[in-house]
């Protein structure tokens, strides 16, 4: 069977507003050779088409189907355990409509769920209220866990650092969907109808899309492009299977490394982290 590609974005296909070196390349060959991929990201705001449509104005010539969010993710799960349940939401349009899709209503009063995800709209009455709920009885579900996110002005708070407060202040700790829960890392690759051997994560965060992979037996590609330094990965007990600078870096064999589009259904006789790719 043929390897498909968990891709993480930021820090892998772009930083702000720029691409990184090799990444269309390395999406436009995917496409025509018609190896499964999907995008994956913690960022709950976007929709998947709001997500694809700035892709393809970076030039990343993509469709909605290759995007996967951790707020459809977080939906889907949802819509398992309870159907037609009810939600309170922090949060912006692609959480909103990600559980409508999945027959969710939106509520302010009893829901089932309080919903975390990330948003610049947030206010200490959203946060009053969902304290109430949650010690109503709601549930607390966190999209992702990430602290903070990188933006073009800066660093700023993350869904993570919303959910720690509302931990805090209720004493409910949060389920959390997205990356690294294996909730959302098996429904990505069940997306692409691959098993988990044939499952290849790519990112640049050790703490989530590294994580994640290894939790779950995937294949792991650690991008040094992003906010991870190679220095960093002696503070982890877990490595990746493969340390390359960036993307462009697999389209071009190097120190004994196989060109991962000319021999997509194995990885063996890659480097491994001790044979890192300079």
């Amino acid at each position: 069977m043929t390897n498909g590609f968990l891709i993480d974005m930021d820090g892998v296909i772009y930083r702000g507003s720029e691409l990184i070196p090799g990444a269309r390349q390395f999406i436009v060959e995917l496409l025509e050779r018609d190896i499964p991929f999907l995008f994956l990201t913690n960022n709950s705001q976007r929709t998947r088409r709001d997500v694809a449509t700035k892709l393809c104005r970076m030039g990343i010539p993509i469709e909605e189907k290759h995007v996967f969010t951790c707020a459809m993710a977080t939906a889907r799960f949802l819509a398992r355990q309870l159907p037609g349940g009810t939600a309170f939401v922090i949060g912006e349009s692609g959480l909103l409509q990600a559980l409508h899709h999945n027959g969710y209503s939106i509520v302010d009063s009893n829901p089932d769920y309080v919903v975390v995800g990330e948003g610049r709209t947030l206010s200490f009455e959203l946060v009053e209220r969902a304290v109430q709920l949650i010690l109503g009885g709601a549930k607390l579900i966190a999209t992702n866990l990430d602290p903070n996110c990188p933006t073009q002005n800066g660093t700023r708070p993350g869904c993570g650092a919303v959910v720690a407060l509302l931990e805090k202040a209720t004493g409910v700790k949060a389920f959390s969907v997205g990356k690294p829960s294996p909730v959302m890392m098996r429904a990505a690759r069940k997306e692409l109808g691959l098993e988990a051997a044939n499952t290849i994560m790519i990112g640049d965060t050790m703490e989530t899309d590294i994580l994640g992979g290894v939790q779950m037996g995937y294949r792991t590609i650690l991008v040094l492009s992003g906010s991870t330094r190679r220095e960093d990965l002696n503070d982890y007990a877990f490595r990746p299977d493969v340390v390359v600078n960036s993307l462009a870096d697999l389209l071009t064999p190097d120190e004994g490394l196989r060109n991962v589009l000319a021999c997509p259904a194995s990885l063996d006789g890659w480097p491994s982290t001790t044979s890192v790719v300079a």
